[in-house]
C-alpha cells in the first residue's frame, strides 16, 4: 500500500494530462455509442491496453451546479445508479480529497462489484469547470470487492456561448476494471454506462 501522495504536483500533473486528451484531433476518435443525450467515442489507451472513452452531450443547466453533481459530495450516490457508496478518506483543501466508493455488478453480474480509491481535484477550466481523478494504491481492499483502477479522467464543463444556461459536458474515462473478464463485455458496459450516466444526470438536474 502507498503511502498519499503529495496533492499539489498530482493535482497538477492530472490536469495537464486531461488538458491534452481534450485537443487530441477528431479523427483519432471512433464513435463507440449514440443516443438522444450524449455520443461516446472512444481510442486505444496510452496508459493500458484498454480504451480511452471520451463522451460529450449538453446538459441543460448551469456549469457549477452540473459538477456539484459530478464530483465527490452528496449529490452524486443520490443519482448514479452504477455507484452503491462513497467516502471521503482525506481533504486535502476544498477542491481536493480522496475518495472510496463502490460500483454495482453489470452485465447480469459478468461484471462483478468493483471497488476504486481516487483522488480527485476540482479546478477552472476556460469559463467553466474540470473535475478529474486517478486511483491511488491505498487502503485495504475490502471482502466481496474487486479493485479497479482509473487512469486519469475527468469531465470538462463550460456554458455554451449563445446559450449560458446550457453547459457542454465532456469526459474522458479509462477504467481499468481488472479482474478475469472478457474485453468485449468490458467495451460494451462502459459505452452504454457513459451514455446512461448523461442521461441520468439530466434526471437528477430537473428534480
Amino acid at each position: 500500500m502507498d503511502p498519499l501522495p503529495n496533492p499539489a504536483p498530482l493535482a497538477s500533473k492530472l490536469r495537464n494530462t486531461l488538458v491534452r486528451y481534450h485537443s487530441i484531433g477528431d479523427g483519432e476518435w471512433r464513435v463507440a455509442k449514440k443516443t438522444k443525450d450524449a455520443t461516446v467515442w472512444r481510442k486505444p489507451s496510452e496508459e493500458f491496453s484498454g480504451y480511452l472513452y471520451k463522451a460529450q452531450g449538453v446538459v441543460e443547466d448551469v456549469t457549477n451546479r452540473i459538477v456539484d453533481h459530478i464530483r465527490p459530495g452528496p449529490y452524486r450516490l443520490d443519482w448514479d445508479s452504477l455507484m452503491t457508496s462513497m467516502d471521503i478518506l482525506e481533504t486535502f483543501e476544498e477542491n481536493c480529497c480522496v475518495m472510496r466508493y463502490t460500483t454495482a455488478g453489470q452485465l447480469w453480474n459478468i461484471i462483478a462489484p468493483r471497488e476504486f480509491v481516487d483522488f480527485s481535484y476540482t479546478t477552472s477550466y476556460e469559463d467553466g469547470l474540470l473535475t478529474c481523478g486517478i486511483s491511488l494504491d491505498y487502503g485495504e481492499v475490502r471482502p466481496n470487492f474487486v479493485r479497479g483502477f482509473n487512469h486519469p479522467c475527468g469531465w470538462f464543463c463550460v456554458p455554451l456561448k449563445d446559450s449560458p444556461g446550457h453547459s457542454l459536458l465532456t469526459g474522458y474515462i479509462q477504467t481499468e476494471l481488472r479482474g478475469m473478464l472478457p474485453q468485449s463485455a468490458v467495451d460494451t458496459a462502459m459505452s452504454s454506462t457513459l451514455a446512461n450516466f448523461y442521461s441520468d444526470l439530466k434526471k437528477a438536474l430537473k428534480t
